[in-house]
């Protein structure tokens, strides 16, 4: 950087030449410009195939599947068509999920394909039901240690 002072004398003011310092914000503009696009920004999403118009032979469901439905009326909270309390108190149903999984756990009951146990569950509810009850739920489901939590649609009318 440089000063420029001029030639002698009382009324002789220094003032800074930002000529330099321009340059240099110039090459870090440059610089962040070139890095930025090689951030990775992506969130990967997993979307079903569309529904093909065959028949589909009888499909069994798992045993191991776990749904938590919620009742649009009476903001209930079902496991698998029982009863387990409602969206303002999820300490039953979280109680009832460690329970599962500590007895698959002994069972050794794994994924499929994995050495991992089952603690796959999906959460059933209505649109109409506020996001603040659904995410109560998937509070009570993942301190439980459910993982992965699915989310599906009760009614596709609403």
């Amino acid at each position: 950087m440089g000063m420029s002072v001029g030639g002698g004398g009382e009324d002789a003011k220094p003032s800074i030449n930002v000529t330099p310092l321009i340059d240099v914000l110039l090459v870090l503009i440059i610089i962040f410009m070139v890095i930025t696009p090689l951030k990775p920004s992506r969130f990967e999403a997993k979307v079903p195939a569309e529904r093909k118009d065959e028949p589909q032979a009888n499909v069994k469901p798992n045993p191991l599947t776990l749904v938590v439905a919620i009742n649009r009326e009476t903001k209930g909270i079902t496991l698998n068509n029982e009863p387990f309390g409602d969206v303002s108190d999820t300490e039953k149903l979280g109680n009832r999920l460690r329970e599962i999984f500590k007895e698959r756990e002994n069972n050794g009951v794994f994924r499929e394909g994995t050495n991992e146990v089952e603690k796959t569950i999906f959460i059933k509810s209505p649109k109409t039901v506020r996001y603040g009850d659904v995410v109560k739920v998937i509070d009570a489901a993942k301190a439980a240690g459910a993982s992965p939590v699915g989310l599906q649609i009760d009614d596709l009318s609403d």
